[in-house]
């Protein structure tokens, strides 16, 4: 019997599928057993203590958010069942005050019920009762229009009694005590706003630290800046000021950054989140400005992708929450790696006990020779990434040309199954 006219392109467009699936089979194999042994530094002591703060994993990372206390790597205990976590700080009678955004409230104010509250937990451990889980002990939260970019980042014990909290559902910094609010400070003294910031990802206010009285250090991640807001006050200094006339600092010093820490007033420890570093930066003391002094790209043979937090420790070194890549890193000022760890979600913020993060502390200088350089980036896919990354959360070795390469297997497989539909319709 001849061959009908329906069997060349059927053949073409089957082998081309099957070209696709093997291509991008093979990118993955190579991916993961090339990939190097994240996760195994083990300096330190099974004493040493490493709080986290777990935003979660799943579709925008809004799925199994946890608080947990890492011995050495050994998870001394874990609260969790909440959408997601951010930062984290461990208070003086042992118990954990965590930032959090959580789904399914009833009293839900202006909004639809069910509905998404966000605020700030403290959680006691239950440490010292082996058998007793963790458990909340107080919640201050408030209904929010989406549970996507409108939750509370950060919160911070004031010595007076009163919370400071993060506030991106309103863009503002607030105290509150109890059930009141007792001062704010509203992003649209400072920014041009609209009408109404519920309804968009405006600035985004992601942390705010206390850096001296009645001085506070607030991360303004849309605006790739930072401010001083002194109460009674307002902002009293601006870190990455607007050059260009379009409210926003220089992307390429800062951009849409997480949790600073305020080393001292000539100098501050970032994370450049999507500039994919750790930055510090040094006030010039003769211009004014703020410059780069030292940045670390990567650690353990593998570029940082989306770190979140960046402590500089007592003993020197740095700890780094990189998100994306979903681990936690000790790096000293050469960034040499002398304690690292896998987390299993994606983590937001981690802090080494007892000190926490602090105001002041060790200074670097220019960048060390173990930096891994940040570049060779292609724009287009390494948005694709991060969104795969978000999304999916795929391993930390899944790159930029595997994006290319499931690109390419995807058009392959779209393409051979046409051939394949063609082929048939001709017959």
């Amino acid at each position: 019997m001849a061959p009908s006219l329906g069997d060349s392109p059927r053949r073409a467009g089957t082998a081309l599928a099957v070209f696709g699936v093997a291509l991008l089979l093979v990118s993955l194999a190579l991916g993961a057993v090339l990939a190097p042994d994240v996760g195994a530094a083990s300096g330190g002591d099974d004493s040493q203590q490493t709080l986290v703060g777990s935003q979660g994993g799943g579709p925008g990372l809004h799925e199994k958010g946890s608080v947990y206390l890492l011995e050495g790597k050994e998870t001394a205990w874990r609260a969790g069942d909440t959408d997601s976590y951010f930062d984290v700080t461990m208070l003086e009678n042992g118990s954990v005050l965590a930032g959090f955004m959580d789904s399914g409230y009833e009293d839900c104010g202006p909004y639809d019920s069910p509905c998404t509250q966000t605020g700030f937990r403290v959680i006691d451990p239950n440490a010292d009762d082996g058998s007793a889980a963790p458990e909340i002990v107080y919640e201050y939260s408030f209904p929010v229009r989406t549970r996507v970019n409108s939750e509370v980042h950060d919160v911070e014990l004031l010595s007076s009694g009163e919370f400071l909290v993060t506030d991106m559902e309103y863009e503002r910094i607030f105290t509150v005590k109890g059930d009141e609010v007792t001062w704010q400070w509203n992003a649209s003294s400072q920014y041009d706003a609209p009408d109404d910031p519920t309804r968009e990802d405006w600035l985004h206010i992601n942390d705010v630290d206390v850096v001296g009285e009645d001085r506070y250090l607030v991360s303004v991640r849309n605006a790739h800046q930072l401010v001083v807001v002194e109460r009674g006050e307002g902002v009293v200094e601006v870190i990455n000021e607007d050059e260009s006339g379009n409210g926003r600092g220089d992307p390429t010093l800062l951009r849409q950054q997480h949790n600073p820490q305020w080393l001292d007033n000539g100098s501050v420890l970032v994370a450049d989140s999507h500039n994919d570093r750790v930055v510090e930066l040094h006030r010039n003391e003769e211009t004014g400005e703020w410059e780069e002094a030292w940045s670390l790209y990567g650690a353990e043979g593998v570029p940082f992708s989306w770190p979140r937090d960046a402590d500089r420790l007592s003993n020197g070194n740095t700890l780094v929450t990189d998100s994306l890549n979903q681990r936690v890193v000790e790096v000293n000022e050469s960034g040499q790696v002398v304690w690292s760890y896998k987390t299993p979600q994606v983590p937001y913020e981690a802090e080494r006990l007892p000190e926490g993060e602090t105001v002041g502390g060790t200074t670097y200088g220019d960048a060390g020779d173990g930096a891994v350089t940040g570049e060779g980036k292609i724009p287009v896919l390494s948005f694709l990434l991060m969104v795969v990354q978000t999304g999916l959360q795929v391993p930390f070795w899944f790159s930029e040309v595997h994006v290319a390469v499931s690109l390419v297997s995807l058009l392959s497989v779209l393409a051979g199954g046409g051939l394949v539909v063609w082929g048939t319709v001709r017959d």
